[in-house]
């Protein structure tokens, strides 16, 4: 059975899980590579408008397959890092809303793809770990910079610095996870903010969501951003519907138009 599983458990939403459950779900290479097919496969098809990431059997993931780090070369070390960074900007660069469910545990890299991310939906069970410095690694996968640009720079370092474990109610307290919900509906709750995602106009959500992985150093650089998205999207069929909808005082619906 393959170590990436994809299903489409509602209409316009794809969910892609890690299925190693003897490892509890760590990522070694060849999950990797096939995260990143997998990931690809999906976004390629335009009927797909949000997407769930998790894992099995009640656990997002362990993080990293630390036996697969030892005795590397630098350039093996180099390649590695590459695919982890592959792997990373397909997350960061999705141009549909994305939503990782954190059951069990989410450990180290896990964490850091689920905040490349949009929406992290948690169970009250579980609990969110960045151990890196305990065996001499600095955190990688994007975490030094989302990190902080979710909680804050003050409790991101104390985190990773203790490496201690962070419980459901702290996660969501500082805003590491955006919703805290039991245990046993973690994957359906993950499944249904999807789907409401899903409604979102995606092609309006994608200029968006490239915009905030910049940051602009002033505010005229800013100004000038703006005006690149809002010209395309004054011109795109999702402001026709959504001036539409406005006109006639009605939802818009943006799921069947052309997105390009």
């Amino acid at each position: 059975m393959s170590t990436v599983l994809i299903d489409y458990p509602a209409p316009h939403v794809a969910r892609i899980r890690i299925n190693r459950p003897e490892k509890r779900n760590a990522l070694d290479h060849n999950t990797r590579q096939l995260l990143i097919e997998g990931l690809q496969t999906i976004f390629s098809d335009k009927n797909n408008r949000a997407l769930v990431f998790g894992g099995v059997e009640g656990i997002l993931s362990a993080g990293g397959d630390i036996g697969s780090m030892a005795n590397l070369t630098e350039q093996q070390a180099r390649e590695r890092m590459r695919h982890g960074r592959l792997l990373s900007r397909t997350f960061a660069e999705a141009q549909i809303p994305v939503v990782t469910a954190i059951e069990g545990m989410g450990v180290g890299n896990s964490v850091g793809l689920a905040m490349l991310g949009d929406y992290i939906v948690m169970g009250d069970d579980a609990f969110v770990m960045f151990p890196f410095l305990k065996i001499g690694l600095v955190p990688d996968w994007g975490i030094l910079r989302s990190l902080p640009r979710r909680v804050g720079f003050t409790f991101a370092k104390r985190v990773l610095m203790t490496c201690e474990k962070i419980p459901a109610n702290k996660a969501e307290m500082t805003g590491l996870v955006d919703e805290v919900v039991a245990k046993d509906s973690v994957m359906e709750t993950a499944i249904e903010k999807a789907s409401q995602l899903s409604k979102l106009p995606i092609a309006a959500l994608g200029l968006m969501k490239a915009r905030l992985n910049i940051i602009a150093s002033t505010l005229d650089e800013e100004l000038a951003s703006d005006e690149e998205t809002q010209s395309k999207c004054l011109l795109h069929a999702e402001f026709a519907e959504g001036y539409d909808a406005f006109v006639q005082k009605r939802n818009a619906n943006f799921t069947n138009l052309k997105v390009d």
